[in-house]
């Protein structure tokens, strides 16, 4: 039995009836033979790691009260059958019907008498390809763990030869609520100074942030902060300050609902790595640039421009690599300006690379284990009673944010990746979305290309396709405006339409034109949206034969999503 972590347990506490701690990833595949049968490949790999990744068959336990952060034990009652689900798209599997379907199963919590992941296999995509979902809740893994049980998963050889068999492994008891009680005690009882000591650390990190390191030095942090309340001039410091006003609002920026809405975007990893060489920032830098192009589109577009620029927080692994548990969370995060205000796409690349300068400055004066202490010594009591009360009294709506948005940029492999022989085409994100902050951009890139998805709530951004469009049509406004050749033509795709004509837009050298989005119109209050097909569950079906080196999942057990 191991104790998770404050920040881990974090990622429970943050949970409401409209806020989930799950983060979720899509990846495409080919199809390697007509007969190829994705479930059983899939159920037949999974079967073999659930003895090498811990966290697949690891299941919480709360603690009475919630006094202290809930322990893990080796689920006694562990069913593959249960995690490993398939799902088929209705005719005609479009790329629309696919990211609604993801949007019903991302809406759902997580049972937390089990061990806290599911895989959806869906089928039934117009092209022939098959995607995998992964489910997993951010206490289990942050984005670094997700990496290693990604390189478990896929292979870089496209060998379809059956996995070898899962190492064994030993369940554990699940104690009882009496005997967890008293553990807790007994441990509260031997750590008194616990939270002390994690509050003094901060109290020295704050002081060191703001410069205080003696009484001159909260003198003259003071006066500074009352000059810049008043506006006027402040002495230069060595040191960079918090944000002490809450970003602009949008509409993004308000209590959400439990509904989502998805839209996946694809560009060449080529005419990014140009437009870095051209500008002389980073690769990142562009990301958020094209980010703060995208955003300043869709918000003039709603006559919701703020004359400030937003903010965004931006994760940042803390890892070391000498963590005694590789798949704790060690994640933390900083805040930078996202240059919207601004009209001109080179001024915003170089204002992005200042404001991502800056933010990092600020993130290194702060220790690593901030964040942690933060979480390790709040109860989860209090934390949890916090977020369910913000939910229900909708603070979202009456107090401000300190950012707008998480947009979050993960470098992936470069080489081609296979499951089963079969290869991965793309890999879009889905991540977490709360209140206040109603949207999340994740970007990841593979071999070529980057890959971007954008995750809100239904109601504040109900037109996300749009968004996502813009963000493609950012690109072209920066290669053009960059003289930069590009190596393809960005273009924003078709909503409806198979998967590979949608996502793998047609390959076109040249300088690339960006057309001006006309100004778009909010759609009449009340007004639907055109019905869209809905999908539908595949019937429970015997596997097709196959080779029979391949073990087969019964066809009484497949679990539909």
């Amino acid at each position: 039995m191991k104790q998770l972590s404050g920040l881990d347990a974090s990622f429970l506490n943050m949970e409401t009836p409209n806020t989930f701690g799950h983060v979720t990833g899509l990846m495409l595949f080919d199809r390697p033979s007509p007969d190829f049968d994705p479930y059983a490949a899939v159920y037949e790999k999974y079967s073999s790691l659930i003895g090498e990744l811990e966290p697949m068959r690891r299941r919480l336990v709360e603690v009475p009260f919630g006094l202290d952060h809930p322990y893990w034990v080796f689920d006694p009652h562990f069913d593959i059958d249960y995690h490993i689900r398939e799902i088929s798209i209705a005719k005609p599997g479009l790329v629309d019907q696919l990211a609604d379907q993801i949007c019903r199963i991302v809406g759902r919590p997580m049972d937390r008498s089990r061990p806290l992941w599911e895989v959806y296999v869906i089928d039934g995509l117009a092209n022939g390809w098959w995607g995998l979902l992964t489910k997993f809740h951010h206490a289990t893994i942050d984005g670094a763990a997700g990496q290693l049980m990604l390189e478990a998963v896929l292979s870089t050889q496209p060998d379809d030869s059956p996995p070898p068999a899962s190492p064994k492994w030993e369940p554990e008891p699940v104690p009882s609520q009496t005997e967890m009680l008293r553990l807790t005690l007994q441990r509260l009882a031997k750590n008194p100074l616990m939270a002390v000591k994690a509050q003094t650390r901060m109290l020295r990190t704050t002081a060191k942030m703001l410069g205080i390191a003696d009484v001159s030095g909260a003198t003259s942090f003071a006066r500074d902060t009352a000059y810049r309340i008043l506006g006027r001039p402040t002495t230069e410091r060595p040191w960079v300050m918090m944000p002490l006003t809450s970003a602009p609002p949008t509409p993004w920026n308000k209590s959400i609902t439990p509904h989502r809405r998805f839209a996946m975007r694809t560009t060449s990893l080529e005419n990014i790595k140009r437009l870095k060489n051209a500008t002389g920032g980073t690769v990142n830098d562009i990301v958020m640039a094209i980010c703060a192009g995208g955003l300043r589109q869709y918000l003039l577009s709603h006559n919701a421009l703020p004359d400030k620029p937003l903010r965004a927080m931006v994760p940042v692994s803390i890892r070391t690599g000498d963590e005694s548990d590789p798949w704790t969370n060690r994640v933390s995060g900083l805040v930078a300006e996202l240059p919207t205000h601004c009209d001109d796409p080179l001024e915003r690349v170089a204002l992005c690379r200042k404001a991502m300068g800056v933010a990092k400055k600020q993130f290194e004066l702060m220790p690593a284990e901030s964040l942690i202490d933060i979480a390790q010594s709040s109860p989860p009591v209090v934390s949890a009673a916090a977020a369910r009360l913000t939910s229900r009294l909708k603070l979202a709506d009456r107090i401000g944010m300190p950012a707008n948005l998480v947009i979050s940029n993960v470098p992936g492999p470069r080489e081609p990746l296979y499951f089963a022989g079969a290869q991965l085409q793309h890999q879009f994100p889905v991540s977490i979305v709360t209140d206040g902050q109603g949207l999340n951009i994740t970007v990841t890139s593979y071999r070529d290309r980057l890959d971007f998805g954008f995750i809100v709530d239904r109601d504040l951004v109900p037109d996300v396709w749009d968004l996502a469009d813009m963000h493609i049509e950012e690109i072209a406004r920066l290669l053009e405006a960059s003289n930069t050749e590009a190596a393809e033509s960005p273009r924003a795709a078709p909503r409806r339409g198979p998967m590979q004509k949608v996502l793998e837009a047609k390959r076109a050298s040249g300088k690339a034109k960006a057309k001006k989005a006309p100004a778009k119109k909010k759609p009449a209050a009340g007004k639907k949206a055109a019905v869209k097909k809905k999908t539908a569950v595949k019937k429970k079906a015997a596997v097709k034969k196959k080779a029979p080196a391949r073990k087969k999942a019964p066809a009484s057990k497949r679990k539909s999503g």
